[in-house]
């Protein structure tokens, strides 16, 4: 008999989302991911949880509509991560005219199956908030809604769900061969440690290492794929607005302005054909002066590449389908010949669509073995079980159990922890009960939080995917860190958790509400 029943090697969106729906329905898991989960692509992402205007443009109304119910359905499950936010688009002289907006708005807010939110309309920005921050003679905007999200937390809550679940994963964890016959065994190594392991079905989700892991790891053909890089780049916060901006470039693409992490602005994307290592992805000079140019057509506030503190870069592989315009598309394919262990290719495709992506695959091994229905679209992620309308409240509950929390601070925990914010504060009443501080926001009692329940390892796993403080934080803060989590883990055995085995964060007690 096997040990696990699908084996996952790959710990971003694709491979985590594989692996929460595959232990949900009854399957026993194996996770290894060489890296930190969300490593890679999966936190570069454009953040957006939306049913992507360009895909309407190209009149895909089918993939729309199924993006805008996925879009109700992230609302439900994690409340705490996806954030309805209003989108501007301001109305250019030289591009799309302002009937042609209006009436593919109009069509966009009917394609959702289910709208809960508010509709489109037409802003007179002279007079209005969001015209504050653009350029002259700009004075109409349409304005429609979709939704933001925190795309690094979303792969580790995924994983952390999975784990809840069965799941065994395992980070900083590398297979290094598989053998294919009736069942696979892996070899991994494992912090140092060679182990085998077995499996009846595989599954190849490593994003941009696709095809090198097909060639080398599992000596199998490769996916029809090409490398893909999207460059964004961050900024200082250029508008006070809690809004998404918009902006048609000269070149017909479309280009998002969004808030981040308070005091910065999001600029994005360029995607253009990659070439080189998946693990050192940098933002070339071309893309950051591309999109500085084309925030500067219509933000007020001049950006220059001397401006940006920091670049987001990430590289993955899809399928180039050149009788369609050069549109990319997911590789979700399953190789199952006769005596063959199946072989679960999954790579490429967007945030919102993944947890469908993920359900389909999961289904298409049914054959195989039997399994519980799909369920995941009624499930939350951990922290997220509130009505997505409800935020404002638990911001409210959370600043009277913690009187010590600043507004901005209660924002920021709730939007990462959800209702599982009272594991990390406890029973606190004030600052200095959560121990050593690094920094103005960071503490001990969330470091120890994120070591013992979510994989954080390294400085860089809580500084920039579990938070994203790295873009505050002093140096001599990173360094104090750096120690502190150098000793608890030495001092711990495994960073991975308590259970000797490190397979999964040790199971917390589910709470209710940080009000409650």
């Amino acid at each position: 008999m096997a040990d696990y029943d699908l084996a996952i090697i790959g710990g971003g969106l694709n491979g985590v989302s594989l692996a929460r729906d595959a232990a949900g329905r009854g399957l026993r898991v194996l996770l290894v991911e060489q890296g930190d989960l969300g490593g890679g692509a999966s936190s570069a992402t454009s953040r957006l949880v939306h049913g992507d205007l360009a895909a309407l443009e190209r009149r895909s109304f089918l993939r729309v509509r199924r993006a805008l119910a996925e879009r109700d359905v992230w609302l439900t499950v994690a409340p705490h991560l996806v954030r309805p936010i209003r989108f501007a688009i301001p109305a250019h002289a030289n591009e799309r005219p302002p009937w042609q907006l209006r009436a593919g708005l109009w069509l966009y807010d009917r394609l959702a199956a289910r709208n809960r939110l508010p509709s489109a309309s037409a802003l007179d920005v002279t007079h209005h908030p969001i015209g504050d921050a653009l350029k002259r003679p700009i004075g109409t905007a349409f304005d429609y809604s979709d939704c933001v999200v925190d795309d690094s937390r979303l792969v580790v809550l995924t994983a952390m769900d999975a784990a809840e679940r069965g799941a065994s994963i395992r980070t900083g964890a590398r297979c290094v061969r598989a053998d294919r016959d009736h069942i696979w065994r892996l070899a991994i190594i494992d912090r140092g440690h060679r182990r085998i392991v077995t499996s009846r079905a595989l599954a190849n989700a490593t994003g941009a290492w696709s095809v090198s892991t097909a060639e080398t790891v599992l000596r199998q053909p490769p996916p029809r794929v090409t490398a893909r890089q999207v460059s964004q780049i961050i900024v200082p916060r250029l508008f006070d607005v809690e809004a998404v901006y918009v902006f048609q470039n000269s070149d017909g693409r479309l280009i998002f302005a969004q808030p981040y992490e308070q005091d910065f602005t999001l600029i994005g994307t360029v995607v253009h054909g990659f070439k080189g290592d998946p693990a050192v992805v940098a933002v070339p000079a071309a893309d950051v002066a591309y999109l500085c140019k084309a925030a500067n057509r219509y933000f007020r506030s001049d950006i220059q590449p001397a401006d940006v503190v920091r670049s987001v870069a990430g590289a993955n592989m899809m399928v180039l389908r050149a009788a369609d315009s050069g549109r990319l598309e997911t590789v979700v394919s399953l190789d199952a010949g006769r005596a063959k262990a199946p072989l679960l290719t999954m790579c490429g495709g967007d945030v919102t669509t993944a947890r469908h992506r993920a359900e389909q695959a999961v289904s298409r091994l049914a054959r195989f073995y039997p399994m519980s229905p799909r369920w995941t679209a009624r499930a939350p992620l951990p922290g997220g079980d509130f009505a997505w309308d409800r935020f404002e409240d638990l911001v409210d509950d959370a600043r009277e159990r913690w009187r010590f929390l600043s507004e901005a601070e209660a924002r920021r925990l709730l939007g990462a922890y959800g209702t599982r914010l009272a594991e990390i504060l406890g029973e606190a009443r004030c600052r200095a009960d959560l121990g050593q501080a690094f920094g103005p926001q960071l503490t001990e009692a969330e470091v120890r939080y994120l070591m013992a329940r979510e994989w954080a390892r390294f400085p860089d796993d809580v500084l920039w995917r579990r938070t994203k403080l790295g873009l505050t934080l002093p140096a001599a803060e990173r360094d104090a860190l750096a120690a502190f989590m150098t000793t608890a883990t030495c001092g711990r055995g495994t960073p991975q958790a308590a259970d000797a085995s490190g397979d999964s964060p040790a199971r917390a007690v589910e709470l209710q509400s940080v009000g409650g």
